[in-house]
């Protein structure tokens, strides 16, 4: 099991930014293969070292993960929708 794990800061953290954060990361549930596990959470307690929202994924191995991230939907929706919102992120791959 690989597991992907995304921390994404956003330049506008008002509850509605946030939650269309989560929408568009949450819509990749079923719709690429590689992904085993998706879970999505919103950051409730917005300390000054809070990030807003975390990605948990997991993958059967690193090349499936490798192929989630150049896959269609990824780029071409979460990618692309999602950026413009981001100041930031950071992640851990184990």
């Amino acid at each position: 099991m690989f597991t992907h794990i995304v921390l994404f800061k956003l330049k506008d953290s008002r509850k509605e930014n946030m939650e269309r954060a989560k929408e568009i990361l949450s819509s990749m549930d079923g719709k690429i293969p590689e992904l085993k596990y998706l879970e999505v959470g919103v950051d409730i307690i917005r300390s000054d070292r809070s990030y807003d929202i975390a990605l948990i994924t997991r993958f059967d191995s690193r090349e499936d993960m490798d192929r989630y991230q150049v896959s269609e939907y990824h780029v071409n929706h979460v990618i692309k929708n999602l950026k413009p919102m981001l100041e930031g992120s950071v992640a851990l791959d184990y």
